[in-house]
């Protein structure tokens, strides 16, 4: 560990802006080697071989999704295909998607489309995933943050609010939650089955982007919240959502919608006046290329193996450099794509502008809060992911230099 002083600290920070760096962590994007492993994708599809279960994918048809879809989705989460809605590449325009015809012409069970409606309000764990309150903050619905716990939301809170007629919802990432990397206890999950909010179309936004996404050890196990749901008799409740887009090409992959019979129904009734069909080209290449769950999982695999050297060139250098002084903690996740940072009371901002100042990019902070405020302005979430791993470990050198320079700042 070097010198913790003013001087010496601030002398090391001015190195490393003399050497023009350019690096980024800001986003949790697949390396190039975990892009090598989908290459087959290319040549996994040939025009005569595009019809599946009696269904041509090259061809008008089929709104839910091709039938092979709908099935290997199906197997992934523990659901069946009828609950499958395959869509395109972006599970995130599918949740926008949801909110948008919520606002426009409800759900379910809303007595009115939520835009006729005064005053509505959506639950937001924090820290949490940015693009999540974006969707509603682009509505004009107000978030209301709830405090994440390592066993998930502090359903003591979710279970108070949800009482609230106004509250329509709540975002949840249940496996590897963005950004702390929290998996959902058993606990949390029945307790979300069993919830009996006061609003009639109340859903549970269920985002099982990391569903597969294990860095280490072997695969996680998760319940099936739908199966739960219907079993405590609020079967329409949770919308589920998934993709393969950190399992083959992110932005050229497939999305997944899994909810009741009822929901599907009724959401592709709405879907009908939208579009005829997703690209079922695409879905198809993409399930004779991942298969099945066995396959999938065993290609995460050689995804973990890449992810885990950058995830552990980061964390050893927090606890070379930082873990003495005791001025920050932080995450150790096991799967997802994300470091959370906690530094001292009002440090984040800081850290984060010397970063830039030094070359190396980061999500802005307080961009895992509704509305990008922080009130401790202490939260710095860290993606090591993309970057080749030698970049990822001069990243994490500079990151806490700045970490350092920040919090003596603030010391004063």
């Amino acid at each position: 560990m070097k010198e913790f002083k003013y001087a010496a600290v601030k002398e090391e920070f001015e190195k490393w802006k003399e050497l023009g760096l350019s690096l980024n962590i800001a986003r949790g994007k697949p390396s190039l080697e975990q892009l090598e492993l989908s290459r087959d994708l290319f040549t996994a599809l040939d025009f005569d071989d595009c019809i599946d279960n009696g269904v041509d994918a090259r061809n008008y048809g089929e709104l839910a999704g091709m039938p092979s879809a709908r099935a290997y989705w199906a197997e992934l989460l523990d659901v069946t295909p009828e609950q499958c809605f395959v869509g395109g590449s972006s599970s995130l325009n599918m949740m926008y998607d949801l909110i948008a015809k919520a606002w426009s012409n409800g759900l379910l069970h809303s007595e009115a489309p939520w835009s006729q409606q005064k005053g509505i309000q959506f639950l937001c764990p924090v820290p949490g995933y940015d693009r999540h309150f974006r969707i509603t903050e682009s509505f004009g619905i107000e978030m209301i943050p709830v405090r994440m716990l390592d066993s998930g939301p502090d359903m003591d809170e979710v279970e108070r609010l949800a009482a609230g007629p106004k509250v329509k919802g709540i975002w949840c990432v249940p496996k590897y939650s963005n950004p702390d990397g929290h998996i959902y206890s058993d606990e949390t999950i029945r307790r979300f089955a069993a919830l009996k909010p006061a609003a009639p179309d109340f859903v549970v936004v269920w985002d099982n982007a990391y569903c597969v996404h294990e860095i280490r050890g072997d695969y996680v196990p998760f319940p099936d919240i739908l199966k739960l749901c219907a079993q405590a008799g609020s079967p329409d409740m949770v919308v589920e959502f998934a993709s393969s887009s950190k399992i083959t090409f992110p932005g050229a992959g497939m999305s997944v919608l899994a909810a009741s019979k009822a929901n599907i129904d009724y959401l592709c009734g709405l879907a009908d006046a939208q579009m005829i069909s997703g690209d079922k080209v695409n879905q198809l290449r993409q399930v004779r290329f991942l298969k099945d769950k066995a396959h999938t999982l065993n290609m995460m695999k050689r995804h973990a193996d890449a992810l885990r050297p950058r995830f552990d060139a980061f964390l050893t250098e927090l606890d070379e450099e930082i873990k003495p002084l005791g001025i920050a903690s932080w995450t150790n996740p096991s799967g997802g794509y994300f470091i959370s940072m906690y530094t001292q009371p009002g440090c984040a901002r800081r850290t984060v502008e010397l970063c830039r100042e030094a070359g190396l990019v980061l999500t802005g902070a307080g961009a895992a809060y509704p509305y990008g405020k922080d009130p401790q302005d202490s939260h710095i979430r860290i993606a090591p992911s993309f970057p080749p791993l030698k970049d990822v470990e001069l990243a994490a050198k500079v990151f806490c230099t700045c970490l350092k320079l920040a919090t003596l700042e603030k010391e004063g």
